[in-house]
């Protein structure tokens, strides 16, 4: 559980071990379309990483390199050219305050539309629970939003850091940015389960924490200052997605993330039944290309990729993306704790 000790503004945090770009936003499809952002192609030059690369485009690491396969993460090459995976479909309706989508690894914000002013919808990379530590599924609210949280570690991980070999492993991690919190922390109505910052940020997109959800220190704070306590959020579990844009078809497929029943289904199985459940929601749809949806299934690719018939391919459509030169900063061993790195 949780205390806060007003005294010293701490928050004591006794449930779960956390550890692990610049934030998308997006108007929202008011034409049926569910899906938001674009692919982009870029040429690097040789001293930036994989992680480099994603995180200045607000991705993951599964996102990156699940995208750019055969690239090496550490020394992509000078002249590489790098796939950004920034399309998303969105979750299910309805679009409102704070989703979480825990295969895809996204985190999707929709703040309440001012007065005469377009819907949005916020986009973050997450990183999520390892197995054996199971985010829970279902709605609840933000109820609580810290800054420089503590962290007192329960036994039990404690007990799993020195099975480890880590006999060292402090019992408390006092507020700063190596504290694995991070700087920021906002807790869910879920027992022990906060969205927060970390001091790891390159663990952000894999499965790192015991239950928390991680992100990226300057998403932390984008996030944190935009969300209210009393805020909507409601967990999933979604490793298949339909998209529908521009009258084709598209499949985003994630990795399950083997912690939920359903996750026993046949992804193929899976695939199947939410394009023929969107086939029956929606009306004049294409024909589906089943050899796609299977290559689809298998890739496992998290980018949403088109399975209409007669629909340029996955790989066609990255091929006729002209690339940009990007020339920035890598970000450095001084980013990878619990303060946002300086504009960029």
């Amino acid at each position: 559980m949780a205390r806060l000790v007003f005294g010293l503004h701490i928050l004591v945090l006794l449930g779960c071990w956390p550890g692990s770009g610049r934030s998308a936003t997006f108007l929202l499809p008011t034409d049926g379309s569910n899906m938001v952002g674009q692919l982009h192609v870029v040429i690097t030059d040789s001293r930036n990483t994989l992680l480099d690369i994603a995180r200045h485009y607000d991705l993951g690491y599964e996102e990156i390199t699940v995208a750019n396969p055969g690239v090496s993460t550490w020394l992509p090459g000078e002249g590489a050219r790098i796939v950004v995976p920034t399309e998303f479909i969105l979750p299910p309706l309805p679009w409102q305050g704070i989703v979480l989508n825990i295969p895809q690894r996204r985190v999707y914000y929709f703040p309440r539309p001012e007065p005469k002013k377009p819907a949005t919808v916020v986009t973050f990379p997450i990183g999520t629970a390892r197995p054996g530590w199971p985010t829970p599924l279902g709605t609840t609210r933000i109820i609580g939003k810290y800054k420089d949280p503590a962290w007192f570690p329960p036994k039990s991980i404690q007990e799993e850091h020195r099975r480890q070999g880590e006999f060292d492993f402090p019992e408390y991690f006092p507020p700063g940015p190596d504290n694995p919190m991070g700087m920021l922390a906002m807790q869910t109505g879920f027992d022990k389960i906060f969205i927060h910052s970390t001091n790891r940020p390159w663990g952000v997109g894999l499965r790192v924490s015991h239950g928390c959800i991680r992100l990226y220190p300057e998403d932390a704070a984008s996030l944190f200052e935009a969300v209210p306590v009393g805020t909507p959020v409601r967990i999933i579990n979604l490793p298949v997605m339909v998209g529908a844009r521009d009258g084709l078809l598209y499949l985003g497929v994630s990795e399950p993330v083997d912690a939920y029943p359903e996750d026993l289904d046949s992804p193929l199985l899976r695939a199947v039944d939410a394009l023929v459940l969107h086939e029956d929601q929606q009306n004049n749809l294409p024909d589906i290309d089943w050899k796609r949806v299977r290559e689809a299934v298998h890739a496992k690719r998290f980018v949403p990729v088109p399975v209409s018939v007669g629909a340029p391919s996955f790989d066609e459509i990255v091929t006729s993306i002209e690339p940009q030169h990007q020339a920035f900063e890598p970000y450095g061993v001084e980013s990878n704790q619990g303060l946002p790195p300086p504009p960029r």
